[in-house]
């Protein structure tokens, strides 16, 4: 039986997106600097607190998501959450790089901050996804 349910879950291309999601939000932001302060060193998103509490909700929503896999309307709905959350880091990102004078704290931009970008575009692809399926089963419950 859970073979059945996990061949039914990845054989839809908005889990596929959603894994991606997944893995940018929690994997990437240990992986790549998301700045580098005046004295050379580099701030990942585990130094912010409130920057990797946002990337871990993040994550969280888009496993939530490939779990409820058989609500399309839940799904779609944790895919917009999650596109909204990533739109806030992103603004935050914007914030600290642009508003800050001089070199106070943001020194030289890292490749991090265009984390939530990524993750923004695979959730708006798997939101596509799953608008398209719910589109097909509505289609297929009028010809009944």
């Amino acid at each position: 039986m859970p073979t059945l349910l996990l061949n039914g879950m990845i054989q839809r291309i908005q889990t596929v997106y959603l894994m991606f999601a997944l893995l940018i939000s929690a994997g990437l932001i240990f992986v790549f600097p998301l700045w580098v302060d005046a004295q050379s060193i580099d701030i990942y998103a585990q130094d912010q607190l409130a920057v990797f509490g946002g990337f871990l909700v993040s994550s969280a929503l888009s496993f939530i998501s490939i779990l409820s896999f058989k609500n399309r309307k839940r799904q779609f709905v944790l895919g917009r959450l999650n596109i909204i959350l990533n739109f806030i880091l992103l603004a935050f990102f914007v914030y600290v790089s642009l508003n800050l004078s001089g070199e106070i704290q943001v020194s030289e931009k890292g490749i991090g901050m265009l984390i939530p970008v990524i993750s923004i575009v695979c959730l708006a692809l798997a939101n596509k996804a799953i608008k398209k399926d719910e589109d097909l089963v509505k289609s297929v419950d009028r010809l009944r």
